[in-house]
């Protein structure tokens, strides 16, 4: 059965031949009845009065919980750097809190989630949130205020261009970094954002499934960190000095601050607190907790010992993995997902010394290659029975779904890179994107910034 299937359909026929096999691990999860269908989207006129309070709550609470995990990076990125740079890695990520909220109130959230131009970018009817008030959208959140909505999406653009921050650390200078994650915010994130989130998106539209931003966020700025990566260069001294963590307290702390954030992250994008919600947020744990442990046993096999470094990288693997998956599978399912990403985020790890590049915290290793991972593992383990909004997969008779996810990955892969090209250059142009070598060597907390962070 599985020549004949490779013979006629190739790795759609041989994996919807493994399917059953697959599947009967994955249904262990569903319910005994199928989750119901979502209400139908009430009109312009009901919308006016449809706010739910609790899902209000929900939601606000989610958008606090992802503004968390943007400090919550600082620390894991801050500690994963050598001590004269320990600042100026965390001032990024603060600082990018302050310039996309700026720009999301003025044109960013617009653009993204805006009136749809010919499925390609929202247009300005929102600028300066004009027409963003206390009413719902019933397009997009028919039971939470517009505003509440609009405040939920502007953490994940926040977070986002930060993710991209880990690939450069210790060697890019501050004002090159405010300048380019502006631009890449606004004229990368927000059209990717679009397509697959926003109404009348062409992504949108082909049925790509992304729950809570395996594409926009994890691709998106995995790829856009390993552009930045090759074109930056590697950091001095690279392989002659010692580049170890300077403090892994700090990593892991920051690594559980990822964790709990994650929760409003996944759970949050079901925008009501109800089932869907608690399927993503038990996925969204089950698949962090099994990355964790498969990462670690991998290390210990490969390496000799567990190390918390290697704990927190399987962590977030898994968190990256499920992101888009969370509010379309089953809990067995997540647990799969957990279990297979790490080995393949830990290989990527292991090649960038092989490959040549600089990825100098894993952006790439981790978030490019992880979320690539989960939005192709959600076209095979996505099911109605969770979310009658989404889709089947493969395992549930339907390969359509995969090669969807497939086109969205290699359309967003090809955007990011050419787009994160243009834009570096650009900057580049006008302000050089390195440091010297001597304000390498001193640390970029003193050169950048004028002060250290620590006072030994």
């Amino acid at each position: 059965m599985l020549k004949r299937a490779l013979a006629r359909k190739g790795l759609a026929g041989f994996l919807l031949a493994m399917a059953p096999g697959l599947r009967l691990l994955a249904d262990n999860a569903i319910p005994a009845t199928s989750a119901p269908a979502p209400a139908a989207v009430p009109s312009a006129a009901t919308a006016l009065s449809a706010i739910n309070t609790g899902d209000t709550a929900f939601v606000l609470i989610s958008a606090a919980l992802v503004l968390l995990m943007t400090p919550g990076l600082a620390l894991f990125y801050g500690g994963m750097v050598r001590r004269k740079n320990v600042l100026a890695t965390i001032m990024q990520s603060f600082m990018i809190m302050a310039v996309i909220s700026v720009l999301w109130v003025l044109v960013g959230y617009s653009l993204a989630f805006g009136p749809d131009i010919h499925g390609l970018i929202g247009s300005l009817a929102w600028l300066g949130l004009k027409g963003v008030g206390g009413a719902p959208n019933p397009d997009y959140a028919p039971t939470i205020p517009h505003l509440v909505y609009m405040s939920f999406q502007m953490k994940f653009a926040i977070i986002t261009p930060a993710l991209i921050a880990g690939a450069f650390a210790e060697r890019m200078k501050f004002r090159f970094f405010l300048l380019f994650s502006a631009l890449w915010a606004l004229l990368i994130y927000t059209p990717v954002a679009h397509w697959v989130w926003g109404v009348g998106g062409f992504i949108h539209n082909w049925g790509a499934l992304d729950f809570a931003g395996g594409t926009v966020v994890h691709i998106l700025s995995g790829v856009s960190a390993l552009t930045v990566a090759v074109l930056l260069g590697k950091r001095k001294g690279l392989g002659e000095e010692d580049m170890v963590p300077h403090n892994m307290t700090m990593v892991m702390l920051g690594a559980g601050l990822l964790w709990f954030g994650w929760f409003g992250f996944n759970a949050g994008s079901a925008l009501s607190a109800g089932e869907l919600a608690a399927y993503a947020f038990v996925n969204t744990n089950t698949a962090a907790a099994a990355a964790c442990l498969s990462w670690v046993a991998i290390e210990w096999w490969v390496k000799g010992a567990p190390t918390a470094l290697g704990a927190a990288s399987g962590l977030v693997a898994g968190l990256v993995a499920i992101t888009p998956a969370c509010g379309y599978v089953t809990p067995m399912s997540a647990l799969i997902l957990g279990l297979a990403v790490s080995p393949i985020c830990f290989t990527a790890v292991l090649l960038k010394g092989r490959l040549g590049y600089d990825d100098s915290l894993d952006a790439f290793g981790v978030h490019g290659v992880g979320g690539t991972f989960g939005a192709l593992a959600t076209g095979l383990f996505a099911t109605k029975a969770i979310n009658a909004a989404g889709g089947d997969g493969l395992f549930y008779g339907n390969p359509g779904l995969f090669l969807i996810q497939l086109k969205a990955v290699a359309v967003v892969i090809a955007f990011g890179v050419l787009g994160t090209i243009i834009i570096y250059k650009l900057v580049d142009w006008i302000l050089g994107a390195r440091v010297t070598p001597r304000e390498e060597e001193l640390g970029l907390d003193l050169t950048q910034h004028g002060e250290s962070g620590y006072e030994l």
